[in-house]
């Protein structure tokens, strides 16, 4: 008998896009659904980057691509990193990916091993509990809270380390709750890898830009720990370019060497056109980009006053990104004499149904008593959805 292997048992399909799917059937039957469960701003990429592309077409850039990027590119991606982070990493120490998704499994399958544990802060971005199984290691998660900022401590993280601990991965600001480090909690946290130098760290910063209290700091700025920190970032939401599906990675040349060669067996070199395009977007201006930010910052305060409304929402303030992780554990028990709302499923369900809003259960990252809410969408549609939801939720007793 045929049968599929068996490394697909080791994790589920992704939430997000699984919400997102669900969405997209029941707009397909005629409902006006309001999808919130991507984290996809809803900008068009600046005319200055879609031009690049297009001159890019015209000037030949249509034949296969260097497996690690253009050198101009792996230059500004550099030149960036010194800009805006400090960070010393020569263009031989950058691996361009088809997105910062396939720059983190990269750098998964070149750090762990069978068994080996990688340390997970929850809540966590969806796909790092995948990819961590994919290469058959063990996660091992920190619990953080919502009255902490859902930020761990150096004393969680030191308790979770052991002898098979090879990896820690973690976003600043984080998908899914907004949060971020400040630069003296990054450093307590390298004050903790330093004991360990067996352990690499992964520093999700594709947020980096949508950041509202001011600047963003790299944990592979503390002296001690760079060669061990591997730096993910892309242009997908800073520069309104997720279709483009550009990610790079900084790090030391092993780890950066290592990734070249597991992509060239995969992937190889990102697409061309995309690449130049990524070009300009990291050597130009970034007032687009921070006219975004401003923009997310009037929808994240537009979204907090809204849900002051609905009842049992138990929010706080995230610091970047643009999502919201409200605790609904409010509404657990509830019912309108016809479904019972057990778990956040249940509820992000409930409202899909009823409300006809595509959010995400909070169970997909991690956190049981949360849903996302992604605000990446126009403040009218912001508001309709709030309103939508405050109104089917008082159905419940």
């Amino acid at each position: 008998m045929l049968h599929l292997a068996e490394r697909l048992n080791r994790f589920s399909e992704s939430q997000t896009i699984g919400m997102a799917k669900l969405g997209r059937e029941l707009a397909a039957k005629g409902h006006d659904v309001i999808n919130l469960s991507f984290g996809e701003p809803d900008f068009q990429t600046p005319i200055h980057i879609k031009e690049a592309a297009k001159k890019a077409i015209d000037d030949g850039y249509t034949f296969y691509t260097p497996v690690a990027g253009y050198p101009e590119l792996k230059q500004a991606i550099s030149d960036k990193f010194k800009r805006e982070n400090n960070l010393d990493y020569a263009p031989d120490q950058i691996v361009v990916s088809v997105g910062a998704k396939h720059s983190i499994m990269n750098v998964v399958l070149c750090t762990v091993n069978p068994g080996d544990e990688a340390i997970i802060p929850m809540p966590y971005w969806v796909s790092y509990s995948a990819m961590i199984q994919l290469a058959e290691g063990v996660p091992v998660y920190i619990k953080t809270t919502l009255e902490n900022g859902f930020k761990i401590s150096p004393e969680q993280l030191e308790a979770a380390i052991t002898p098979k601990t090879s990896l820690f991965i973690f976003s600043s600001p984080c998908n899914p709750t907004g949060s971020l480090y400040t630069y003296d909690e990054l450093k307590a946290l390298a004050e903790v890898f330093e004991k360990y130098p067996h352990i690499y760290i992964i520093s999700d910063e594709i947020y980096e830009h949508i950041n509202f209290e001011g600047k963003h700091h790299s944990i592979a700025s503390f002296e001690s720990i760079k060669d061990r920190v591997i730096t993910v970032n892309g242009v997908s939401k800073g520069f309104a370019m997720t279709g483009w599906r550009i990610g790079y990675i900084g790090a030391s040349k092993a780890i950066a060497q290592g990734c070249e060669k597991m992509q060239g067996q995969f992937t190889s070199g990102a697409c061309s056109i995309a690449q130049r395009a990524a070009i300009a977007a990291l050597n130009s201006d970034l007032k687009p980009t921070y006219e975004m930010r401003d923009a997310f910052l009037r929808r994240r305060n537009l979204v907090l006053e809204k849900m002051k409304s609905i009842e049992g929402f138990k929010t706080y303030i995230p610091g970047g990104a643009f999502y919201v992780f409200p605790d609904v554990t409010y509404y657990f028990g509830k019912s309108d004499g016809e479904h019972t709302i057990n778990n956040s499923e249940d509820l992000c369900m409930y409202i899909l149904n009823h409300a006809f809003v595509s959010l995400v259960p909070g169970s997909a990252f991690g956190d049981e008593n949360c849903i996302r809410f992604s605000y990446a969408a126009a403040d009218e549609k912001l508001i309709d959805a709030l309103d939508r939801i405050k109104s089917v939720l008082q159905n419940l007793k």
